[in-house]
C-alpha cells in the first residue's frame, strides 16, 4: 500500500453528535450510557481500552486490556503485579486509558491513578474466571522471556495435574486488580467536517467535576 493509498482512507462522521442537552453532569453517567450503547452493536470486546504506563526510563508503554468492573471510583483491569504494567503502575501510578468504539464514531480518555484492588475483590474475581485462565495465570510469569511456546505448555500442563478438575484454584498472590480512580474524563464524538465533539471532564481536590467543550 503507497502513501497516497493511505491518504485516501477516510471515512464521513455523521452518525451522532454531542450537544449540551446530552452532556450529564456526572461524568460515570455519561460513560455508562455510552457503554450501554456500544454492548448492544456488534462490536468485539467493547471492555477493551489501551493502557498507558509509563517505564522507568519515561518511555511511554502502551497495551490493550480489558476492563471489568467500573463505578463512581473508577475502571477496574487485573494483571499480574509483576508484570511490566504492573510494576510500570507501581513505579509511576500515573495512567492513561483509551476506549475506542468505532462502530459509534466514539472515544474516551481517562486520565487518572492506579492503585490495588483489595485481595478479597481481586479473590471474588479471580474465583469466577475460566478454569484455563485460573491455571494460566499461575503457569505464567507475565513479560519475563521463555525458550518457547512449548515450555510454557509444560509448566500450564504440570499446574493443571496439580489442581484437578473440581478443586478450587488459588489466587496467585502476585495477581490481582488496579483500579484507576480519575482525575480527568474526555468524552469524543465524531462530527462533519472534522468538527468533533469533545467534551473534557475535570476532577478538583473535593471530588467535584467540571466540563469543558475543546475545539477538535
Amino acid at each position: 500500500m503507497n502513501a497516497k493509498s493511505l491518504a485516501d482512507m477516510r471515512i464521513s462522521y455523521d452518525l451522532a453528535t454531542l450537544g449540551d442537552n446530552d452532556i450529564s453532569p456526572d461524568p460515570i453517567a455519561l460513560f455508562s450510557h455510552w457503554f450501554e450503547e456500544v454492548a448492544a452493536t456488534s462490536v468485539i470486546e467493547a471492555n477493551a481500552v489501551v493502557l498507558a504506563t509509563v517505564d522507568v526510563n519515561n518511555v511511554p508503554q502502551a497495551r490493550t486490556v480489558l476492563m471489568k468492573s467500573f463505578d463512581e471510583d473508577g475502571i477496574v483491569i487485573y494483571t499480574n503485579y509483576d508484570s511490566a504494567k504492573g510494576q510500570q503502575i507501581a513505579a509511576n501510578p500515573n495512567v492513561c486509558g483509551l476506549f475506542y468504539w468505532p462502530t459509534l464514531q466514539r472515544q474516551v480518555r481517562w486520565t487518572g491513578v492506579a492503585s490495588r484492588v483489595s485481595a478479597e475483590e481481586s479473590d471474588a474475581y479471580f474465583a469466577v474466571r475460566p478454569r484455563g485462565s485460573q491455571l494460566g495465570a499461575i503457569a505464567s510469569d507475565q513479560s519475563q522471556p521463555i525458550a518457547s511456546a512449548d515450555v510454557l505448555r509444560q509448566r500450564f500442563d504440570e499446574i493443571e495435574h496439580e489442581y484437578p478438575d473440581g478443586q478450587p484454584i488459588p489466587r496467585p498472590e502476585n495477581w490481582g486488580g488496579f483500579r484507576i480512580k480519575p482525575t480527568r474524563i474526555e468524552f469524543w464524538q465524531g462530527r462533519e467536517n472534522r468538527l468533533h465533539d469533545r467534551i473534557l471532564y475535570t476532577r478538583d481536590e473535593t471530588g467535584e467535576w467540571t466540563t469543558s467543550r475543546l475545539a477538535p
